[in-house]
């Protein structure tokens, strides 16, 4: 299966772009988990941790809220505060 292609955008920057094997995000209803071929979707995100499981490594991410949205494999995560990029 294809990876997913994902977007991570701050208010003023993209933040970082790339492959990724699963998204993992805390959405206001809860923990939630992207892998490739999850059906279209739109959340809202809490403020807390996004953890990319990128195929150059894991990433994590502090956000203070947001959006991500799903669609035909491309992620897009979208914060107006995006804190700390490990990788």
């Amino acid at each position: 299966m294809a990876p997913l292609q994902v977007e991570l955008v701050a208010a003023d920057r993209e933040v970082w772009s790339g492959e990724a094997s699963m998204v993992s995000a805390r959405s206001v209803e809860g923990d939630m988990g992207i892998m490739p071929g999850h059906e279209p979707t739109l959340v809202v995100l809490a403020e807390g941790e996004v953890r990319v499981h990128g195929t150059d490594g894991p990433r994590k991410v502090h956000i203070d809220g947001g959006f991500l949205s799903v669609d035909q494999d491309k992620v897009t995560i979208v914060s107006e505060v995006v804190e700390g990029i490990d990788g």
